[in-house]
């Protein structure tokens, strides 16, 4: 298999369109058309997991964290992005890196989190806007259910957990070609009157031309008629953290221990407890602070998060917990969702887990 068929299901999965306008997703590294001998997932990319991935035949490195996340001027080996960077070059090491966008799907990171504390009736904290779009298309009665079915198997109407999802609306149109037109329907300079279905359904924006082309390719008209129009709905698959409900609620104290057993947590740095059970969790891998605010107004028990600086704890107000849990301990399932996304659609191909542990935070517990 190439890079890029081993690529492709992650990019389904968690479409690059998503990622934060800051981030760095793709291919950073090599090249799509090589053959792939192997795949090494890890959460961060450093010199030491290039020469494993190297040593156990691995071609290429999908990675949760970008190495190169801003601009490199200069690859002198300086520091250890630009080490990591020759490393990969030297040994023909293609890595990929599946970041935000990863974080803002409803599958991704946070529903990883999520499982492992049991949460159900999971939801997106803060759903994004401006991601999708209707199409409007006109088709003659007859090949309406054609047109439709390419709309579908493009990507569009999927709303949620449906799919083919659209709605139609019977009416007249009328038309009529000039000398140079060849009209499916009716004559050159004559004007056509026809019974016609109007088709809308909504999709996202970044499938937009895709599923366009595939609709006009199954419409019979010479000149189609379509609309595409901007929506400002939130998008309930895609945003920032997600919030659920623990089947049963328990105490802060037992909630922290859960946590810790879960996680494989040495400690937990948080806010004043409440004297309050926990139900309603709300959590974000990585650094999370700026969904705070989200959390209390979900009416969530607890927000689970990372990189909380000191002032930031303030923020809670005495009306939430808040829980600082580690960086790297807050995105370290992620490899597992990583492996389970391969190899679910290259079930007996060499997808392997690295064995380098790339936290670089340590606990003295004295």
């Amino acid at each position: 298999m190439t890079i890029a068929e081993i690529i492709t299901p992650l990019e389904k999965f968690a479409p690059l369109a998503y990622q934060e306008s800051y981030d760095n997703c793709g291919l950073l590294t090599g090249n799509s058309n090589w053959q792939c001998s192997g795949v090494l997932c890890t959460l961060d990319v450093t010199e030491e997991v290039v020469l494993e991935a190297k040593g156990k035949g691995c071609n290429l490195i999908v990675a949760h964290h970008p190495i190169i996340f801003s601009g490199l001027k200069k690859i002198t080996g300086k520091n250890y992005v630009e080490q990591t960077i020759i490393a990969a070059i030297k040994n023909d090491i293609a890595i990929y890196a599946i970041h935000t966008n990863l974080d803002n799907v409803l599958a991704g990171v946070n529903n990883k989190l999520a499982d492992k504390l049991g949460l159900i009736n999971k939801q997106i904290l803060a759903p994004k806007q401006n991601l999708l779009c209707k199409l409007f298309v006109f088709v003659p009665e007859n090949p309406v259910e054609k047109v439709r079915e390419a709309i579908f198997n493009a990507g569009g109407g999927d709303i949620a957990n449906y799919s083919e999802c659209s709605f139609s609306t019977n009416g007249i149109g009328t038309f009529k070609g000039n000398e140079n037109s060849n009209p499916t329907i009716g004559e050159p300079l004559v004007r056509s009157t026809i019974n016609e279905v109007k088709v809308e359904v909504i999709l996202p924006n970044y499938l937009q031309h895709y599923v366009v082309a595939k609709m006009i390719e199954a419409h019979p008209y010479e000149e189609v008629a379509y609309d595409v129009v901007a929506l400002n709905n939130r998008y309930q698959q895609v945003g920032s953290g997600i919030i659920g409900d623990l089947e049963n609620e328990i105490s802060e104290q037992d909630f922290l221990h859960l946590l810790k057993k879960q996680f494989g947590l040495q400690a937990i740095k948080h806010t004043k407890l409440l004297g309050k059970p926990i139900k309603k969790v709300a959590l974000c891998g990585g650094a999370g602070s700026f969904l705070t605010k989200n959390a209390m107004a979900a009416k969530a028990d607890i927000y689970i998060t990372s990189d909380i600086k000191y002032h930031e704890f303030f923020d809670a107000e005495n009306k939430i917990v808040v829980a600082d849990i580690g960086h790297w301990e807050s995105e370290q399932f992620t490899v597992e969702l990583l492996m389970e996304i391969l190899q679910s659609k290259s079930p007996t191909f060499a997808v392997l887990k690295s064995e380098v542990n790339t936290n670089p935070v340590e606990y003295f517990i004295g």
